[in-house]
């Protein structure tokens, strides 16, 4: 990229580009907003109804924004210019809305079978002991803690909303991937990522701190409204390269 390449990306991409840098920046000087802007859970004291939209434009580090804006850039640039602005924003809104959903459903069903008095304390004093940066020693008290008074951040429902619709819109483009020494056609690796997303889920491993069901809930949600645009034939696919 030059450094003249802001000017030619589409005004929604570049837009959201800003906001999201702009954000991280702020969360990076004034740390409170990391817990006021933040998802968490419905049922958490913590749960504010803004943070519905607000944890969208939050990242949890460096690492995290760059590799969101990066996709943000190289796929949504892409997908704007072919669907127009309005159904681009529609796209990685419902997205983003799909992520949330599925995301406080699994939340819900999890924390279904958890005891009740189990349950009682972390109503209790769970939420402090968050804001505080600390949890339980407790393995299970831990783990359930975070999913009731944890908090969510990152785009990265609404990016999977639009890499998907990438690999629908253009299936027979050829990503070159970091982690792949070959290049991999975007019909084959978005259902790859998928199912990697859905493993990883299903595990819940205790080293894994990643909402890869927000993920898959971004994902499909972006697939479906692509498809219905297709359906109305108010979308075209190309069996070409991008």
């Amino acid at each position: 990229m030059n450094g003249n390449f802001l000017q030619y990306l589409p005004v929604v991409t570049k837009i959201l580009l800003g906001l999201n840098i702009a954000v991280f920046i702020l969360a990076s000087i004034f740390p409170v907003l990391n817990q006021i802007l933040a998802l968490h859970y419905f049922e958490s004291p913590l749960f504010v109804i803004h943070q519905t939209v607000s944890h969208i434009f939050m990242h949890s580090g460096i690492a995290h924004l760059l590799f969101n804006m990066y996709a943000l850039v190289m796929f949504g640039s892409v997908i704007e210019k072919q669907l127009g602005t309005q159904k681009f924003c529609l796209l990685y809104f419902f997205s983003a809305i799909g992520a949330f959903f599925l995301h406080m459903g699994i939340i819900w069903w999890q924390l279904a079978d958890v005891p009740v008095e189990v349950l009682s304390i972390i109503q209790t004093q769970g939420a402090e002991i968050i804001v505080n940066g600390q949890n339980y020693i407790d393995e299970f008290l831990g783990s359930t803690n975070i999913k009731y008074n944890g908090a969510l951040v990152g785009a990265s429902g609404a990016i999977m909303g639009l890499l998907v619709s990438f690999g629908i819109l253009y299936p027979n483009t050829k990503l070159q991937l970091i982690f792949l020494p070959i290049p991999v056609k975007a019909k084959y690796f978005m259902p790859i990522i998928m199912l990697i997303e859905l493993l990883l889920g299903v595990g819940d491993f205790q080293w894994d701190n990643i909402a890869h069901f927000a993920h898959l809930g971004g994902a499909i949600t972006g697939a479906l409204l692509l498809a219905f645009w297709i359906k109305k034939r108010d979308v075209v696919i190309s069996r070409n390269q991008y």
